[in-house]
């Protein structure tokens, strides 16, 4: 989960990078080759009762104002799934913003029950 927000912002400027985004991929890279020996734990004494935290920003991207919305799901003590992802429209207050992103993890949840 720490590169995911990392990797969205270097994915959206893939057409056309600049000399900046080639050196924070580069980054990126050098990051995940000296993190190869961690791994994400699955405890097996767990429940099969599905947990999921969202949190969002406001207007965090310079160039067009979206916020970016991000969460995390347990499935008892384990993480099982993690995503970030800027949002469609740009908000108009804070409130707005966290409740977008409390409406994507709410369906994210119902799909993965």
């Amino acid at each position: 989960p720490d590169i995911v927000f990392s990797v969205g912002v270097g994915a959206r400027y893939q057409a056309s990078p600049k000399e900046s985004h080639l050196l924070a991929v580069n980054r990126i890279i050098k990051y995940v080759n000296g993190t190869l020996g961690f791994g994400v734990w699955f405890s097996t004494d767990t429940t099969a009762e599905i947990t999921g935290f969202s949190d969002a920003d406001w207007a965090g991207c310079a160039d067009d104002r979206k916020s970016t919305s991000g969460g995390c799901f347990y499935l008892g003590n384990s993480l099982v799934f993690w995503h970030s992802k800027k949002q469609n429209a740009i908000s108009l207050s804070t409130a707005e913003v966290e409740y977008i992103a409390a409406g994507s993890c709410c369906a994210q949840m119902l799909w993965m029950k």
